[in-house]
């Protein structure tokens, strides 16, 4: 018999708060329920360059006991390193050092504040260069923070991306590949990404990505158009995918990404995390309901 599906924990991304500052966001989240935090390092929140550093994990540290929330740490803010270039440099291109740079001190921010992973995505692939050349620039990449990884105990959770180079779960397989499979890479699953994207339908996703997932991110979208939106205003049909979450005994947190939020971001937490309790009460149900059939007609069958 199947052990009971397990009940998720649901976040919610710093980059949806950003006219707040990061103590304020952890209020309002513990406040609102919330069972963890998605922290994106930026300018604004946690600055991985900033001098003081080491004072602000700890202080932080303590901010999330206190309020008894998760952390994963991720690393898609759009202009970070470049003003003018979005996601770059990236492992790919000129000035990569850079990129595992800021990849490096993240993993250590991470570990510093007991999260199991650290996001990350391709970025754009330099004009002018082989697939085959790019794909092989980007493993080398990616082996290079892993040996950091190591060092720290904090896997790598590849996230692919609409419009990047790796923008879809079989990309994300196929580096993993190329990086022999390494214990500590593994996946960050975008719903939203995933209807905007890929072929094949979420649900598909959800389980394609299963061997290798260590977080998940979520917010509503329409198949082709990569926004953000919040839950009932696009396309995805929310209960069947948290159902299939809970099957898989996902323990990574599920996180709302809704940048585009941050003027009126408590409400639309709020609305977020209304939105997903009710929409797991109601996957909970259905399953439940599944059990009761299948141990139904497995009685039968055994007295028949």
């Amino acid at each position: 018999m199947r052990p009971p599906p397990t009940s998720l924990k649901f976040g919610y991304g710093t980059n949806g708060f950003t006219h707040h500052r990061l103590t304020d966001v952890l209020v309002v989240l513990a406040d609102l329920g919330y069972d963890g935090v998605a922290l994106t390092l930026d300018h604004n929140h946690l600055d991985p360059y900033a001098d003081d550093l080491p004072r602000r994990v700890t202080a932080l540290a303590r901010q999330l006991g206190r309020h008894g929330l998760d952390v994963t740490v991720e690393t898609g803010a759009p202009y970070f390193l470049d003003p003018w270039g979005k996601h770059l440099p990236t492992l790919m291109s000129d000035g990569s050092e850079q990129r595992i740079d800021l990849l490096r001190r993240a993993l250590r921010i991470a570990a510093d504040l007991g999260s199991p992973t650290v996001h990350l995505c391709s970025g754009p692939a330099p004009d002018g260069l082989s697939e085959q050349y790019v794909w092989q620039q980007l493993a080398a990449g990616v082996e290079t923070v892993l040996e950091s990884a190591e060092t720290y105990g904090v896997a790598l959770a590849f996230e692919p991306e609409p419009y990047m180079f790796v923008d879809t779960v079989d990309r994300v397989r196929h580096l993993a590949q190329l990086v022999d499979g390494h214990e500590l890479f593994g996946i960050t699953l975008d719903i939203g990404h995933a209807h905007c994207v890929e072929e094949r339908p979420v649900l598909d996703c959800v389980r394609q990505a299963a061997p290798l997932l260590r977080n998940v991110q979520i917010e509503d979208m329409r198949r082709g158009v990569h926004q953000h939106l919040e839950f009932g205003t696009g396309e995805i049909d929310f209960p069947p995918v948290l159902a299939a979450l809970r099957e898989l005994g996902n323990r990574g947190l599920v996180s709302v990404e809704i940048q585009g939020g941050s003027l009126d971001a408590p409400d639309v937490a709020r609305r977020s995390i209304e939105f997903l309790r009710a929409a797991e009460q109601s996957a909970a149900a259905e399953q439940r309901v599944a059990a009761e059939q299948s141990v139904a007609a497995e009685q039968a069958a055994a007295s028949a």
